[in-house]
């Protein structure tokens, strides 16, 4: 980089992570005071500010900051040739990343790197302490050990509130909100919680997924990313931009998450290290499970019971709704479900474990569909059965070998 340049193009760099706290001394306003006062009063050389680019609340252990990435662009561009920063650490906390932006990249793009810290850096009036010194590459040692310590500690502290119950979530689940006396703590929220109240009721009475999200949206509930929004939240899910409708893979979703009949489960995703921020899956046996946390907006035996319901009910091919017995039906041997399927025009129930997994295991309990429908109406006193019906009286049909059923009632 030859000393004919006549005029340095500057993009400052301010970033503030979120590990810093509350440090008056890193603030971004702090920082862009000390930029622009070595700039107006130290800085040699010829200059015009091209911009600033501020990276507020992210970590410096990996270059995917949205507002580096774009001061590389614009360096690439040649529209900044000096980068300016109040730190190496402001910059990188990332050993490798400093050397390769310190040692390749700048130098490539013919840009001035400058820090105002301990160590000083420069690289166009002192290029040997960049490329030749020992103090810049020790000192982007100590910073990537720094993050590495601040990762564990968190992490530490994280994991041991998963194991006392405290919820560490950024957003509370739908139907609960952060209790305002203590963020780790979640209280129900009246509007939503009695939205989920009404789903589980739905599912118990023999509801479809489906059939639950089509009344939802008839009466214009919106959905759970819709109503934080409405909330003033910043929730968004990844993905398309969301319509604000229920769908069937909502409810099932909303349906399965304990945290509603009073269990809080935590930890099963993390990120795969301080530098790789990309989140991957935790085993269920690693997930840390905590039952009583907080107020159940269903009681533990309702969410056991739509977690069975929820269980090998199917829809014919091509059909939305469930058939009238689905999630009911059980071997009263073996305990699994009962499968349906057509023959010649009439409909028989079998063992799924005889049919499906071993003819020793248990035997055919070939039941037809009509003789279930007259038997279970007759006992009930009924003269037409409907899923609500079912699901109100009775948890359960189990079906023994020959074909007798017993009628398991609430």
């Amino acid at each position: 980089m030859g000393r004919e340049q006549e005029l340095w193009r500057v993009g400052l760099y301010i970033r503030l992570s979120k590990d810093d706290g509350h440090k008056e001394s890193l603030s971004v306003q702090n920082q862009r005071k000390i930029l622009m006062d070595f700039l107006e009063h130290e800085f040699q050389g010829a200059w015009v500010l091209e911009n600033e680019y501020v990276d507020d609340g992210s970590s410096g252990t990996d270059d995917s900051r949205e507002s580096f990435q774009r001061l590389i662009a614009q360096v690439k561009r040649g529209a900044v040739n000096c980068v300016l920063c109040k730190t190496l650490s402001r910059a990188f906390r990332n050993y490798a990343d400093q050397g390769y932006f310190l040692e390749e990249f700048f130098p490539r793009c013919r840009t001035r790197f400058i820090a105002l810290g301990s160590p000083k850096v420069d690289s166009y009036l002192d290029p040997e302490a960049v490329q030749l010194g020992l103090e810049i590459p020790i000192n982007g040692i100590l910073n990537d050990r720094y993050a590495a310590k601040t990762s564990a500690d968190v992490r530490r502290t994280l994991d041991m509130k998963r194991r006392r119950g405290e919820f560490i979530g950024s957003f509370a689940p739908y139907g609960y909100a952060k209790d305002p006396a203590d963020k780790n703590a979640l209280v129900p929220d009246p509007v939503a919680a009695a939205v989920v109240r009404d789903i589980f009721r739905r599912c118990l009475q023999g509801e479809s997924k489906g059939a639950i999200a089509a009344a939802l949206n008839a009466a214009q509930i919106p959905n759970p990313t819709a109503y934080k929004a409405r909330q003033g939240s910043h929730y968004a899910r990844p993905g398309p931009a969301n319509d604000g409708l229920w769908t069937p893979t909502t409810v099932a979703r909303l349906l399965k998450n304990p945290v509603y009949g009073g269990t809080l489960v935590q930890g099963r995703q993390r990120v795969v290290s301080y530098k790789v921020h990309q989140t991957v899956s935790v085993p269920p046996e690693d997930w840390y499970r905590v039952e009583g946390t907080h107020t159940p907006l269903v009681s533990p035996e309702d969410f056991q019971r739509a977690q069975a319901l929820g269980q090998g009910v199917r829809c014919a091919p091509g059909g939305e709704e469930p058939h009238l017995f689905a999630g009911l039906l059980r071997c009263a041997d073996c305990g699994k479900a009962m499968t349906r399927r057509r023959a010649r025009g009439t409909v028989y129930y079998h063992c799924s474990t005889y049919r499906r997994k071993s003819k020793t295991a248990c035997t055919k309990h070939t039941l037809r569909e009509d003789v279930l429908y007259r038997e279970t109406a007759a006992a009930l006193g009924v003269a037409e059965l409907s899923r609500p019906l079912l699901f109100a009286r009775l948890e359960g049909i189990l079906v023994h070998e020959g074909g007798g059923v017993e009628l398991l009632r609430r």
